[in-house]
């Protein structure tokens, strides 16, 4: 069995976590860019901070980074 990546979020703590943060509701009238999932962008957070490349150098597995 592989070892899971440090900046993977099980579904255990994601479950402690997606309640602490703020329900975003989408404007109708100027919506602006659609946000990335929560859940995505916390996992880029602990990437960076595991890895400390800049946000920009994300890899594209995490929903970011240049295509």
């Amino acid at each position: 069995m592989a070892r899971p990546k440090p900046w993977e979020v099980d579904d255990e703590l994601w479950a402690v976590i997606a309640p602490l943060l703020p329900r975003v509701e989408r404007r109708t009238r100027h919506p602006g860019r659609k946000r990335h999932p929560d859940r995505l962008v916390f996992q880029g957070i602990l990437f960076v901070l595991h890895t400390g490349i800049s946000w920009e150098h994300l890899p594209q597995e995490l929903g970011f980074g240049s295509a």
